[in-house]
């Protein structure tokens, strides 16, 4: 089970941290990702991690604004927003992609697991 938090409203240019809490299995085997969707458009990548944290990815819309990182031994995903624009409002949902591969990876189809999403809102 995959459990997002720290989702809230701020101001354009203000910060935000968001944490994925992973119970019942290790996260150390698994790539994780976060991904954002508004009302009536796809689910679309925002970054990845791979299972080691050696490599990540990002969006463009979002790189060198926000950065991904895990703590394995606490089982926890998070994603630093900083510079936040209105166009960053969305629901955040993290994703958990068993594999192998120390890896990123960018495609919704990819992953397994879930969270259930937190909602970031973002004001001008």
């Amino acid at each position: 089970q995959l459990v997002e938090s720290g989702g809230g409203s701020v101001q354009a240019g203000g910060s935000l941290r968001l944490s994925c809490a992973a119970s019942g299995r290790t996260m150390s085997t698994y790539a994780m990702g976060w991904f954002r969707q508004t009302p009536g458009k796809e689910r679309e990548f925002v970054a990845s991690i791979s299972w080691s944290g050696s490599a990540t990815s990002y969006a463009d819309s979002v790189k060198g604004r926000f950065t991904i990182s895990r703590d394995n031994a606490k089982n926890t995903l998070y994603l630093q927003m900083n510079s936040l624009k209105p166009d960053d409002t969305a629901v955040y949902y993290c994703a958990a992609k068993n594999t192998l591969l120390d890896s990123t990876y960018t495609y919704v189809s990819y992953y397994n697991s879930w969270g259930q999403g937190t909602q970031v809102t973002v004001s001008s």
